[in-house]
This record gives structure tokens, sequence and C-alpha cells, in this order.
């Protein structure tokens, strides 16, 4: 194969996968009425076959989660989005991520962030989702390995707190490390069933809000599951 060839044919490749994205976009998220145009933006253009890896490719935007090994999963797009809907992200915010996992959550988030701090217990998936973040050019991402239950006290305050597992309440910490006007979402409820709650810090005060419904992998840890 010539390179003129295998240019064109890589230009086909890309431009199929920015038609999947906007199928995505538009038959998951915006028929389901997330409105957001940041998130849609952000969602468009990150690239999610990357973050399923090979064994996903042929399914990496499909309407479902993805097993990624390690007992994780690559959420659902339309969970990925409204999580990030509901965090209200803004550019000058600094992001807490709990459960790195693929790196697909902390790279959407940083189209619209400022700085994205995301942690990781499981060894192997930090290491790769920083190994895709410096290839794909993402510079406002940091990663940590570590129990994320605990947060990230060396960095705190946050503005916005995501957890990307399923826990039984939120950690005690996490709220301790929020901004005094700061949001955290998160799925909340027992290992089988969660729905995803929005609490948001107004001074001392704190106010909750249930939504979507869900299933996520369990969050492990101090403040979490046992494992």
């Amino acid at each position: 194969m010539s390179g003129k060839n295998y240019k064109v044919e890589l230009e086909d490749i890309m431009d199929n996968l920015r038609e999947k994205r906007e199928e995505m976009v538009n038959d998951q998220l915006v028929r389901r009425g997330l409105r957001d145009f940041n998130v849609l933006r952000a969602m468009r253009e990150t690239p999610r076959h990357i973050f399923a890896g090979p064994s996903n490719a042929d399914r990496a935007y499909a309407d479902m989660a993805l097993d990624i090994g390690m007992h994780q999963t690559i959420s659902q797009p339309y969970m990925v989005a409204v999580m990030t809907e509901l965090l209200e992200p803004s550019k000058s915010d600094k992001v807490l991520e709990i459960g790195t996992g693929s790196g697909y959550q902390s790279a959407v988030l940083s189209e619209m962030v400022l700085r994205v701090c995301t942690v990781e217990r499981v060894e192997s998936l930090a290491v790769e989702a920083r190994r895709k973040f410096a290839g794909l050019g993402y510079k406002n991402i940091e990663v940590k390995i570590a129990d994320g239950t605990l947060g990230w006290p060396e960095e705190a305050p946050f503005d916005k707190i995501i957890i990307t597992a399923a826990a039984p309440d939120i950690p005690a910490p996490l709220i301790e490390q929020l901004t005094p006007r700061g949001i955290i979402v998160a799925p909340v409820g027992d290992r089988y069933a969660q729905s995803l709650l929005k609490l948001v810090k107004n001074g001392d005060k704190i106010g909750k809000s249930y939504h979507v419904p869900c299933v996520f992998v369990p969050l492990i840890g101090k403040y979490g599951w046992d494992s």
C-alpha cells in the first residue's frame, strides 16, 4: 500500500469515528434530554474508543458500559454525560475524580475544567490511564494510586468531586475536601443498585438530591465497601 493510500484510509477511519461520536451524542444523549452545550461538545471530542481499548473496538460508542479488566468498566456514555452535567463543571474548577478506571471520565472533564486530579486504587489501570493521557496530549490531568475514599488531601480543596463507583454513602473525607460552594456527584445505594446523588455544599449546610437510577462497580476502601 502506498503512503498516499494509507493516508486516505486513515482519514476515512477518523471520519468514521467522528461520525460514530456524533451519532452517540445525538441518539444516546440529546434524545434523552441532555442539553448542556459544553458537555455535548466534550463528548463529541473525546475519543472513547481509545479509552475503551482494542478488545472493545466494535462497541466503543455503543449504549452500554464495557469491561476494561480488573473487574472494572468504562461507563455507559449516557451515564458519563449525566454525571458530568450534574457536576456543573466550569473552566476555573479543580475537580477530584475517585475511580480513574479507563480514564474516559477524566478526559471528558478535562475539556471543561482547569484541572482534574484522579485517584485509582488499581495500579495497572492508573498506569495505563497515565499512558493514554500522555499519548493524547492531556496536560491538566494528574493520577494518584491510592484509596480513593480518602480523597487527595494534599491537593484539597476541590470545587467539584465525582465518584465513579458505587458508594454506601459519600465518604466524609471527600465532603471535608470540598470547597464551601462545592458539588459532589456519586452513585449511592447498595452494592447492586444505586441512584446518582448530587450533594451541594453551602457553607456548613449540605443539600442532597437524587437523580438517575444506575448500577456501578463497588467503591472499595476505608469509607466504601470491603473488597
